[in-house]
């Protein structure tokens, strides 16, 4: 990717990875990826390979999960993962305040605020997953424990 184009949001998630000793290659789907579905067909993998990065409130704190393309988030046992009793959807405004970015390019790091991360491990049966990387259309691939370690996510079921 050259550097004469590259979208802010972009600039901050591929900062975050070196930041942490690792290196994104940082693709751009004009086509758009805003859905799994959409970011699969763009790339050209399984729906499964699709890291949704998905925020909500567990009672008073925003997390993050990261899920498999290919799963349903189940808000008890985030809630549970998270030691909350209650999980629920955040709005748009919420989403942005708490990462930085806008819904359907949220990254699995390099937010704005520190989040508590967890993460499917469907996930990890793959060699490689592919994130957003700060847009609706610029994603990244990398190995999935790459991405748990600079996320710094615990790993546990999320599956509905």
């Amino acid at each position: 990717m050259s550097d004469e184009k590259i979208h802010p949001n972009v600039a901050k998630v591929t900062d975050a990875a070196r930041a942490a000793g690792f290196e994104i290659e940082v693709k751009k789907f004009p086509e758009g990826t805003k859905t799994a579905q959409d970011a699969a067909t763009a790339i050209g993998v399984s729906v499964g390979q699709i890291v949704k990065s998905l925020v909500f409130g567990v009672d008073d704190e925003i997390v993050m999960a990261l899920v498999s393309g290919s799963n349903q988030l189940d808000e008890k046992k985030l809630a549970a993962a998270a030691g909350g009793a209650k999980c629920k959807r955040v709005d748009a405004d919420a989403v942005r305040e708490a990462t930085g970015f806008p819904i359907g390019g949220v990254p699995p790091f390099g937010h704005s605020t520190q989040l508590r991360v967890f993460v499917d491990p469907d996930l990890l049966q793959y060699d490689e997953v592919w994130a957003a990387a700060g847009t609706w259309n610029d994603n990244f691939g990398a190995a999935p424990a790459d991405i748990v370690r600079v996320a710094g996510g615990v790993v546990t079921d999320l599956k509905r």
